[in-house]
């Protein structure tokens, strides 16, 4: 998961809102951005709750990580909600290698060769395509 490209300002942002519902269904998730720092995020996704008037937030089914490999290990599915350059650089065969099975992206700003992604074995899904 990521924020805005190229920044670490994350107003308005589409990945606070993703990250939101899928914690509103008790999903565990664990999110990698190389610009935005965990306190951030916490503090973002904290004030959403404020601002949904919702006290169901639960900090402890959210993890934070410096190393997107480290975020998907063992992950069902990967969101890409930023056009980060660096994500289209990954060795996504290691990534797919540590994921259960199957394996799904789902990439919100279509910068992934989705021919590619399938090719490694992942279900691999554009949004808006």
């Amino acid at each position: 998961k990521a924020f805005k490209k190229d920044t670490n300002d994350t107003r308005e942002s589409a990945a606070i809102y993703v990250a939101w519902e899928l914690l509103q269904e008790q999903a565990e998730i664990h999110i990698y951005d190389p610009k935005v720092s965990e306190e951030q995020i916490y503090r973002d996704l904290k004030n959403l709750s404020l601002m949904q008037q919702d006290t169901s937030f639960d900090p402890s089914l959210v993890h934070v990580h410096t190393s997107p490999i480290t975020a998907v290990e063992k992950a069902h599915a990967i969101a890409v909600l930023t056009e980060w350059d660096e994500f289209k650089t990954y060795n996504w065969k290691d990534f797919y290698s540590s994921m259960l099975n199957p394996a799904c992206i789902f990439d919100g700003r279509n910068i992934l060769n989705a021919s590619e992604m399938r090719q490694i074995g992942f279900v691999c899904k554009g949004i808006g395509k």
